[in-house]
């Protein structure tokens, strides 16, 4: 499956460069249908165990078939040959080491999380675990998204020489991605115990469990911001074939973010492992972008400033509207016997939605709205 996943992961790049996004987006649904379909069939294997290794397997098939067909309808799928070494291919390479390096920070974090949270008490490493999962919701279908589509456009308009148009680009990569992210940062802040409550609080996980969960995913919202925006932070240096400055930015992010881990362990246990990542994150964004304002590929201007200051806003009065919500809920649905926190959920989503598109659509106004969608 590693081999397969690797040629999933060359091909999707192939496509994004051809501005092909669904094949590489849609490809993970197979993996979840493959291993379902394993699952539902687990008495023919010797465990679920082996059911499951065998989903995962064929949908590493199904994946590559999937995009090299996309490529082949193109015109893009490659031929397998013996390699040269051409300057394109040195070139190559010497851009992949430092960009293998910048891309290991949140998995290095990830996998300091897990060996440091093994040394403390019962249930820290599982409220990680399920902190972990809904927070990675908003950095996958968001700001990774968006970053695989902002990458292809820069490095076009940086290749015609324009780089106002790149710049122009990316400020709006953020305020798109901000639009979308702020309400699951106002929502993992605020009303953390009701989702986890909702989503995961039955059989073995119990309220204490959940409310274990919730303080590790409100700590990893405060970085959630850095998280969904680094993708289209570091586009303009991967579109300009500058792959060692974010590693800079990477690795002094990774050693705040280990130094902090340690110093907060104790204390706060997996809150503080949580909240070291978060403070990690930041560290990164915020000298990513230094780094591209110092050398003049990015610009802070004033469009952007204000777009920042509104969304702040926006994203303070959904807090506000959803933290009073929840005590609503609370009191409303206080004497049902099942449901409780799915209800109350279901109507902090409801409120939550109303609440924050009047208040975009206040502060921002139709027009922006459209520009943003027509780009």
């Amino acid at each position: 499956y590693l081999l397969l996943i690797t040629l999933v992961t060359l091909y999707g790049g192939m496509l994004n460069v051809m501005h092909r996004f669904a094949s590489a987006a849609a490809a993970p649904i197979f993996l979840n249908l493959s291993m379902i379909m394993a699952l539902a069939l687990a008495a023919f294997f010797p465990s679920a165990g082996h059911a499951a290794a065998w989903g995962v397997l064929i949908s590493g098939f199904l994946q590559v078939f999937l995009l090299a067909g996309d490529l082949g309808r193109h015109g893009g799928l490659p031929r397998f040959s013996p390699l040269e070494l051409s300057d394109d291919i040195r070139s190559f390479f010497r851009a992949l080491a430092p960009a293998t390096v910048g891309s290991m920070g949140t998995q290095l974090a990830m996998f300091a999380d897990t060996i440091i949270a093994t040394f403390l008490p019962t249930g820290a490493l599982s409220a990680l675990y399920y902190a972990d999962r809904l927070n990675q919701l908003p950095i996958g279908v968001i700001g990774i998204a968006i970053g695989t589509v902002l990458l292809p456009e820069m490095s076009r308009r940086i290749t015609g020489g324009d780089h106002a148009g790149a710049m122009a680009s990316q400020r709006r990569a953020f305020e798109f991605t901000l639009l979308f992210s702020m309400p699951f940062v106002a929502a993992f802040l605020t009303v953390p115990d009701v989702i986890m409550r909702a989503m995961f609080a039955r059989g073995a996980f119990s309220a204490a469990d959940a409310a274990a969960a919730g303080a590790t995913l409100s700590a990893y919202a405060v970085g959630l911001i850095p998280f969904v925006l680094i993708r289209s932070a570091v586009a303009t240096f991967y579109a300009r074939k500058n792959t060692a400055t974010p590693v800079k930015a990477s690795l002094t992010g990774i050693g705040v973010n280990l130094a902090l881990k340690v110093a907060l362990m104790g204390s706060l246990a997996q809150v503080g492992l949580a909240l070291a990542t978060a403070v990690g994150a930041w560290v990164n964004l915020l000298l990513v972008i230094g780094f591209a304002v110092r050398a003049g590929h990015f610009e802070i201007d004033r469009s952007l400033r204000v777009s920042l200051g509104k969304f702040l806003i926006a994203g303070v009065v959904l807090a506000a509207a959803l933290w009073l919500t929840a005590h609503v809920a609370s009191a409303q649905f206080a004497r049902w016997s099942t449901m409780r926190d799915e209800a109350a959920l279901g109507l902090l989503i409801v409120v939550g939605a109303l609440v924050y598109a009047g208040a975009i659509l206040l502060l921002f106004g139709p027009r922006w709205l459209r520009s943003l969608v027509r780009g």
